[in-house]
């Protein structure tokens, strides 16, 4: 933070920030704590190159009264947000992979033709998908006082003094940075859905809804054509109820009419401007016929304006447009248009309109208009996020879903005990309610308040597509998925409410969302094929599938791993997705799989290039949707410049995957596979032997890390257990993960490979499936990255929070082992002298934060210690939170 720096990084955007972070610290904490903190840090810095003299650090940190330590902890967390921007904006944490256009060149020197790249990209569909799980420690506050410093820096770098309102850019960086030290770092109030789904619509306001649009345009150049709209937006916020109870069919239409009124305004917006573009004279320049119709149509007659016929047709538009702003939102829209008009029934509706003005302005000699510039912007607009701006998906677990389905069968008289009977049973009654129309009730009175509560929001969907278009919700997500009725369930719950239709002399059967089942734990991923298979040759089921022409499976990453450690999930899930792609080819199906990734390693974290690029050949096929969570939404997402590098990267990603010819022989993948399971197999059972079958494991592991005080944060609307039980199976996976972090131990991304590892024979076949095989190459990758993050000295001290002693010294020693055997593993099967001496830059970025972790994870682990030993002050409290936001700041993916 100050001079100093410069011996840490030559990164010289971290070297400003952090001397200006210095400088307000020192302004506004005053020189006591500037020189603590500078001690410490220099301290930290020393202890961490092993340079002798360190022990200020301890004895900088006993100085620190509980005041100190609050001020302390901020500026350590200030500075490590800055060092995520300094980063962000030299691509040091941006995803590395290759542009589109690096991508096409690619897979046309393989051969690959441009019909065959746009046929591809005619079946297409690619999208990230927002959630609101709560990894994300920081205000929005914070977020975007940051935002707004990397805005800075970018005039700054162009060699501009003022901003445009005149203020020095040092100045008001400087500004920026002070206003970060005086805003409050946590949450006072626990987040509402609402709050969530406010937080996620200020993202795709400001970044995904000018990016897409940009990266068309960019692409349609590459291509020399205009490809589809295949690239799109998704959100689980407002939909996703599973273990939630405080999502219902409110959340539901609050989502859905924030985005219709996120994304009408942004048209309207751009239709203005362009309004204001076009000032064409018909006296000057001939004007189409179709032109002149929409202008007399409008209802525009100021005179002013009687020989500019496309300023009146856009004035039509913009009233229609205003009227649609009303009727899907039930509010005004900020600029009203002074016209009475009817809205437009779709999206499409107004999109012809645009593109009558758009071929009007060709034929009248200037082509520019019709798919570059601001119309053509709009138009590509419209086609991405009609008038829902994200298609919102629904999820809840499957055994709701049974509860609620028994209680209409019942109340119908079809079946008195559902949920006795056997899977065979429950599909043949499930089949025979699903030849026909009828709705099993036709009131909910009586019901349990868990059915009327489920079947509104199954309303509410139905209401909700006729109000925004079939676009706005077309997945239905199926959480704990372990049978056919499941999926049958679902589709007799969206029959309720005229969602599904049976099959009739018109066709087969069709529903308006489609059913998909989400395989998490080892045992549903082996599971899976033969669930899928055995849904597709159940007629209806499968003539409803193949006349849609795609059936969408989700895959988890983050409960398989709790389940059975991340070698094992990785392969499991590497696994299945090649065998449900078997399954799907002989049924006629196309396959699109739903990736649910976190941001940690332990929940499918890393490269998404990496991670799409490993995926077995054949299952990705154009069509990939991937979760985008807590954190990393911030990360990959929170500026035009990073969203743009991140969705290019997925993008390419997709096409090299679907694409590019297979590089190795069968043999050799016949190799890694039997490879694989062996070393999947061992590290299972060294995990599970651990976690699960370690008597006591689950009171060490609640003690030794922070996780009864990290459920104290008020980061998200969701409880962090599905139950009131203490077990680690009914812990969800983000705390699981996010606590293993704090402690430095990073144990879910790691744990039992190097047993595996130790074991394993053939060292050389290691060696070269790590340097042939993309999928064991990045499994091997996002591994070493989680191991350079932990430190098995700082997480021996929290280890000695775990009061039995005999509990203490026998787990440990273990989880140091394992450490130990999978580090030096994976250094002689990469042939690396250290971890990441093979990437520098990844390298460099954690070796940066390595010794401001540190500090906060002593303060840390002392402030833990006092309030577990009952002292009340409420800046212990405090200070535990404000540690927990510091650390997993410095982290970056660490939920």
């Amino acid at each position: 933070m100050t001079e100093n720096t410069n011996r840490i990084t030559q990164n010289p955007d971290i070297r400003y920030l952090g001397e200006v972070l210095g400088n307000v610290i020192r302004s506004y904490g005053g020189e006591k704590l500037f020189q603590q903190t500078e001690t410490i840090r220099s301290a930290s810095v020393d202890r961490h190159r092993r340079i002798s003299g360190s022990d200020a650090v301890d004895t900088g940190i006993d100085a620190l009264d509980l005041d100190d330590t609050l001020a302390f902890v901020r500026g350590f967390m200030l500075f490590s947000l800055l060092a995520n921007l300094a980063e962000d904006r030299q691509g040091v944490t941006q995803e590395q992979g290759a542009t589109f256009a690096e991508a096409v060149e690619r897979v046309q020197a393989a051969g690959v033709s441009e019909d065959a790249i746009l046929a591809l990209l005619d079946e297409g569909l690619i999208v990230p998908v927002l959630t609101a799980h709560p990894t994300e420690v920081r205000r929005k506050s914070i977020i975007d006082h940051k935002n707004r410093i990397a805005d800075l820096m970018k005039l700054r770098d162009a060699g501009v003094a003022e901003t445009g309102s005149g203020d020095s850019v040092e100045d008001a960086i400087y500004r920026q940075i002070a206003l970060l030290w005086q805003t409050r770092t946590l949450r006072r109030d626990k987040l509402f859905v609402a709050d969530e789904v406010e937080n996620a619509h200020a993202y795709m306001r400001d970044v995904f809804l000018p990016v897409l649009p940009a990266l068309y345009a960019r692409w349609e150049r590459v291509l020399g054509k205009r490809p589809p709209s295949f690239l799109r937006l998704g959100s689980w916020i407002g939909g996703d109820r599973d273990g939630n109870p405080f999502v219902d069919a409110a959340s539901l239409k609050l989502a859905l009419s924030r985005g219709a009124g996120t994304v009408i305004k942004r048209y309207l917006d751009d239709i203005h401007d362009v309004g204001s573009e076009l000032s064409i004279s018909s006296e000057l320049s001939r004007v189409p016929e179709p032109v002149l119709a929409l202008a007399e149509a409008s209802g525009d007659d100021a005179p002013s304006r009687f020989d500019e016929p496309y300023r009146r047709a856009l004035t039509g538009i913009y009233a229609r447009l205003d009227a649609t702003h009303a009727e899907l939102t039930g509010d005004p829209s900020h600029r009203p248009s002074s016209i009475e008009a009817e809205p437009y029934a779709t999206p499409e509706e107004l999109r012809a309109d645009l593109v009558t003005i758009a071929k009007g302005l060709a034929e009248g000699g200037d082509s520019h208009f019709t798919s570059s510039g601001a119309l053509g912007r709009i138009i590509r607009a419209i086609d991405t996020f009609g008038f829902h701006l994200a298609t919102l998906d629904m999820r809840q677990n499957s055994d709701v879903h049974e509860r609620v389905v028994a209680e209409l069968l019942r109340h119908a008289g079809v079946s008195q005990d559902y949920l006795a009977l056997v899977e065979a049973d429950r599909i043949a009654l499930l089949q025979a309610e699903l030849e026909h129309n009828r709705p099993l009730a036709r009131t909910t009175e009586g019901f349990s308040e868990e059915s009327i509560k489920e079947l509104a929001i199954i309303q509410a969907a139905a209401d909700a597509h006729a109000r925004f278009g079939p676009a706005c919700i077309t997945t239905y997500n199926i959480s704990k998925a372990e049978s056919v009725s499941d999926l049958l369930e679902v589709y007799l719950l969206l029959k309720e409410v005229g969602l599904y239709h049976a099959a009739d002399g018109h066709g087969p059967a069709r529903a308006a969302i489609m059913a998909v089942p989400l395989f998490e734990t080892v045992d549903d991923l082996d599971n899976a094929p033969d669930i899928m298979a055995r849904f597709f040759a159940l007629p209806q089921m499968g003539d409803m599938v193949r006349a849609r022409g795609v059936q969408e499976v989700m895959i988890g990453y983050s409960d398989s791993n709790k389940d059975g450690g991340y070698l094992t999930s990785t392969w499991g899930l590497y696994q299945a997705s090649s065998a449900l792609a078997d399954v799907f080819a002989t049924a006629g199906v196309g396959m699109q799989l739903f990736h649910g990734r976190g941001g940690a390693v332990g929940r499918g974290g890393g490269s998404a290039f990496q991670a799409i690029q490993a995926q077995p050949k054949g299952t990705v096929q154009g069509r990939i949707r991937i979760t985008e969570q807590g954190e990393v939404i911030a990360a990959k997402y929170g500026t035009i410049e990073t969203a743009a590098t991140n969705l290019e990267a997925m993008v390419s990603a997709t096409l090299l995957t679907s694409l590019a010819p297979q590089e190795r022989p069968e043999q050799d993948r016949q190799h890694y596979a039997a490879a694989m399971r062996t070393l999947s197999d061992a590290a299972f059972h060294a995990y599970r032997g651990l976690v699960y079958e370690t008597d006591g494991f689950t009171s060490f592991f609640r003690q030794m890390t922070p996780i009864a005080e990290i459920a104290t944060l008020k980061i998200g609307s969701r409880p962090s257990s599905r139950s009131k039980s203490p077990a680690i199976e009914d812990l969800r996976a983000i705390p699981w993960v996010f606590s293993w972090a704090q402690a430095r131990v990073m144990l879910p991304g790691w744990y039992g490979v190097g047993h595996a590892l130790a074991a394993f024979e053939d060292t050389a076949l290691l060696k070269d499936m790590a340097q042939s095989w993309p999928f064991f190459r990045a499994s091997l990758g996002n591994m070493e990255m989680v191991l350079a993050k932990s430190n098995m000295d700082i997480a021996a001290l929290y280890a000695e929070m775990v009061e039995d002693a005999d509990l203490r010294t026998t787990i440990f020693p273990r989880i140091r082992d394992g450490w130990q055997r999978t580090h030096e593993s994976l250094l002689d099967i990469t042939g690396q002298s250290r971890l990441l001496e093979k990437t520098p830059a990844l390298d460099t970025s954690i070796q940066l934060r390595l010794p401001y972790i540190e500090p906060l994870n002593l303060l840390q682990i002392e402030l833990i210690k006092r309030h577990r030993a009952g002292e009340s002050d409420a800046r212990i409290s405090e200070g535990i939170q404000l540690t927990i936001n510091a650390i997993a700041t410095a982290l970056r993916n660490s939920g």
